[in-house]
């Protein structure tokens, strides 16, 4: 199930976290590290459109020997600590025979028992969640279990040749959060035959569902892959970088205020994946989720500032942590509203709260 996104994402975002011997946070602000292994393509019963699995997750070793040859690799980059977690990425987890899913996750029953991590994530795809599934993985320590979702379109997943359909979903979820497990969903913007009143249906679905966390990738046409050959002829035409931005943008700010923990915007380059000739098309960029989230704050800003074009100036106050994404990058935020209101005199100033305040300063000049 998730050859889709949960594959894209892993190889460049995980091992660049372990060489730079970076930490995660979660929602709870509880530090942690993922020891990722990647099981790539493996439980997968086809191939979507937009999916090239091989050049997504950079793995093409065979499942219990890959991940028996990667936990050695890895575990050198990490102390022992019952904040760290063990992630299986780059197929679909449940998908495997459960035989080979209890050889995998006895990989992890070590780790466990020694108190190097203290619990197990895996992606996985709705319509391979069952009892049998889930009572395994809680028999081994497993904690969050992402669905690779992208839709809750019909018509989008049958295009994009997903094997299950929106109504296998809601069942799917209901069932982890029966069992204990947190959940996360995996969504996509730019599919084929997505629109992006579709995209706001889905993520309002997605919602309801009440998810622990996201994730929200735009779909890049990708070398090898059968939406490559769409693209070539002209049937598939993928989202501009600002459609994709404004896209994610909305579904990240309607996501976290109904409090669910998007997790991850967007891909982040990899040497293979990004490799000259890899991505054909699409709207990628190395830091996609900055643009995503200054988009979220130059909309809450605009309506702000459209009201105090009487005032002549005007001083936001931010956060420094805030700083970066408020200004945009390369400052786009703040000539997009020097362009909409070029009556108003805009400075941005470092505050020590913990809110963006807009504030009118009357300027002589213009009464």
């Amino acid at each position: 199930g998730i050859k889709s996104i949960g594959i894209v994402i892993v190889k460049r975002i995980f091992l660049k976290i372990f060489r730079l011997n970076l930490r995660i946070c979660s929602k709870e602000g509880v530090s942690m590290s993922i020891l990722p292994i990647f099981i790539p393509h493996a439980g997968c019963p086809h191939q979507c459109v937009f999916c090239n699995q091989k050049k997504i997750s950079g793995q093409k070793l065979a499942a219990v020997a890959g991940a028996k040859e990667q936990l050695v690799r890895w575990r050198s980059w990490l102390r022992p600590s019952a904040a760290n977690e063990a992630a299986f990425y780059g197929g679909s987890f449940t998908g495997l025979p459960l035989e080979l899913q209890e050889e995998l996750l006895t990989l992890t029953d070590a780790l466990l028992a020694e108190g190097f991590i203290g619990s197990v994530r895996l992606s996985t795809r709705p319509d391979y969640i069952d009892e049998e599934r889930l009572q395994l993985l809680q028999q081994h320590g497993v904690r969050l279990v992402e669905l690779g979702v992208q839709s809750l379109d019909d018509r989008v997943l049958a295009a994009a040749e997903r094997g299950h359909t929106a109504a296998q979903v809601a069942p799917a979820v209901a069932l982890l959060k029966r069992f204990g497990f947190q959940v996360g969903l995996q969504l996509m913007v730019g599919m084929p035959e997505q629109s992006f009143a579709s995209v706001q249906e889905t993520v309002r679905k997605a919602i309801s569902m009440h998810p622990d966390v996201a994730r929200i990738y735009p779909l890049l046409v990708i070398k090898g892959t059968p939406l490559a050959a769409d693209y070539a002829a002209g049937r598939f035409v993928p989202l501009t970088l600002e459609e994709a931005v404004t896209q994610a943008a909305w579904a990240y700010r309607e996501l976290t205020e109904a409090g669910v923990n998007v997790i991850r915007i967007g891909l982040q380059p990899d040497e293979e994946l990004c490799a000259p000739g890899n991505i054909l098309a699409g709207p990628f960029h190395p830091a996609m989720g900055e643009l995503v989230k200054s988009r979220v704050l130059r909309d809450k800003i605009t309506p702000q500032l459209a009201k105090l074009t009487d005032c002549g100036a005007v001083t936001i106050y931010c956060p420094v942590r805030l700083e970066s994404k408020l200004r945009g990058q390369k400052s786009c935020n703040l000539r997009y509203w020097e362009e909409c209101f070029p009556s108003l005199e805009l400075q941005i100033i470092q505050d020590k709260a913990d809110e963006i305040k807009v504030c009118p300063h009357v300027n002589p000049s213009h009464r």
